[in-house]
């Protein structure tokens, strides 16, 4: 009978090798894995090291960000305010500065969503640090920024009077406002009035207070570029440091359009006329863009003014929309000439107010011979029997190449008395707020601004060309109240041949949108 001995194995004293090829020559202190001991952190694996070790801290996991509620812009420290939408680049870059690194280096940074109105913004951030002289760690952390609302030095002086820097004082001496209504839309449609603190109405014009001197200066660059002005600058000085020799000055803006308006009749010198175009001296104004465009009714000659032009050879106009008088058309025969829209043509004219009265006629050219027949009635300047204080009319009427071409009647512009006063439209104009002050109109100026603002309106419904520079809106539809008498009502047809906007023209006004809508 045999009997077995058992004998130990013998168990080799080499190093063992680690799943990655590294030799093996300690456990781990805390899961007993065998990692190798000259390059280990205290004793210990990568996995059991990112369980004790902390690279973040120091970091802070909460902070503060300041918001002004009122131009929506964000503290950038220490006294910067910068524009910022919800979760873009630039509130990342400012949350990851208000952040003390403390020898880390950001690899990640992502916004975690969060409720609006929960005035905060969380931010998940991944780090790095070198935790040996050949081992890099990364860990995951999450930073919540409290919004607290703080009012930005630039609104708060908003709220204060007399805290302006620089004002520009936009003035027209004529007696009605249609040029001032129109540039009035002109700002509102490139937004050229953002940056005002104040917008108040003034004597002959308007003027808009800014908060810093590039404001204004980019305000008047842009009167420049739409209408045809000359401006003055003046500075005032406030206050000076005698130690810094630091001085403070308000600025002001005097800017002075045109006295010439659309349709206005006018009178200019022999000389300027010749110096244009050789173009007749007594013409009408049918356009005011950067310059101002005069139109010969009886050849359909235009000339283009500017506003330097102008101020070299100033002049006023001749006669206003107001001296606009009503004519019928007895007769209008083309006679050939075009020009764009315009076709030359022979009319005989009656006054309105003669009808039926006496049979006295005037005889005229006009430029409007594609649009008139006979029945019509036309808007024009009577110059038979009436008396002009103006000297460059009165050098026409000495000069013996132009006295004899000086009409009875000047036609300007077709008219519709069929149209309703009181209609509704269906399309509005905005308009700026503005700061009347003291000078409240009376009730005869009041009257005055409400005929040169249907005047205006007419305007836009007449002129294609006039209505590009103006935005329109629909006009919200009035809702039925429940015990409303439902009743249809129809048009008389005498609006037929008025001008019309074309809704697919019209903008919609989101100013007006309620929740239902």
């Amino acid at each position: 009978m045999s009997m077995d001995i058992d004998v130990d194995t013998p168990i080799s004293i080499a190093p063992a090798q680690g799943p990655n090829g590294v030799t093996a020559t300690i456990f781990c202190c805390d899961c007993g894995a065998p990692i190798d001991g000259t390059t280990a952190i205290d004793a210990k694996c990568y996995d059991c090291f990112k369980l004790t070790k902390d690279i973040s801290q120091g970091i802070q996991r909460e902070a503060t960000l300041h918001f002004c509620r009122d131009c929506d812009r964000w503290l950038q420290p220490p006294t910067s305010w910068v524009t910022a939408l919800p979760e873009s680049r630039e509130l990342l870059a400012l949350c990851l500065k208000k952040l003390s690194l403390n020898r880390t280096r950001i690899i990640d940074a992502s916004f975690i969503w969060t409720e609006p109105h929960s005035r905060r913004v969380r931010v998940k951030l991944v780090v790095q640090a070198a935790v040996s002289d050949d081992r890099v760690m990364q860990q995951a952390l999450e930073v919540v920024y409290v919004v607290a609302n703080q009012q930005c030095p630039e609104c708060a002086k908003s709220y204060t009077a007399n805290v302006w820097r620089a004002s520009v004082q936009v003035r027209q001496k004529v007696l009605h406002k249609r040029t001032f209504l129109y540039l009035e839309q002109l700002i509102m449609k490139h937004g050229a009035h953002r940056d005002t603190i104040n917008i108040k109405e003034a004597k002959d014009g308007i003027d808009f207070f800014f908060s810093a001197r590039n404001q204004a200066e980019k305000f008047v660059d842009f009167l420049n570029s739409v209408v045809p002005v000359r401006s003055k600058k003046s500075q005032e000085l406030i206050s000076q440091d005698s130690h810094t020799a630091k001085k403070s000055y308000k600025f002001t803006f005097s800017v002075e359009l045109l006295p010439i308006c659309k349709d206005d009749l006018v009178a200019l010198p022999i000389q300027l006329a010749k110096q244009v175009g050789n173009i007749s001296p007594l013409a009408v104004c049918y356009r005011v863009g950067t310059s101002i465009n005069v139109l010969d009714t009886h050849t359909l000659q235009t000339a283009e003014i500017s506003a330097p032009v102008f101020w070299r050879m100033p002049f006023n106009a001749l006669a206003d929309a107001q001296d606009l008088v009503e004519f019928i058309v007895m007769d209008c025969e083309p006679i050939g000439p075009t020009k764009g829209k315009w076709i030359l043509a022979e009319t005989q004219l009656a006054r309105a107010t003669d009808l039926g009265v006496n049979d006295k006629t005037y005889f005229a050219r006009t430029h409007l011979g594609g649009l008139l027949h006979a029945g019509d009635s036309v808007m024009g300047y009577m110059l038979t029997g009436t008396n002009f204080n103006n000297p460059q009319f009165e050098a026409i009427e000495e000069s013996h190449t132009y006295s004899s071409r000086i009409p009875d009647v000047v036609v300007v512009k077709k008219h519709y008395p069929n149209r309703r006063r009181n209609r509704k439209r269906q399309w509005k104009v905005k308009r700026m707020a503005k700061d009347e002050g003291e000078l409240l109109p009376k009730k005869t100026d009041q009257e005055r601004m409400d005929r040169d603002f249907e005047q205006f309106l007419q305007d836009i419904e007449e002129d294609e060309e006039f209505r590009q520079g103006v935005q329109l809106y629909k006009q919200p539809s009035r809702k039925k109240l429940p015990d409303e008498m439902s009743m249809a009502t129809t048009d008389d047809g005498d609006d037929d041949d008025v001008p019309q906007v074309d809704m697919n023209e019209l903008l919609e006004d989101f100013d007006e949108l309620t929740v239902e809508d």
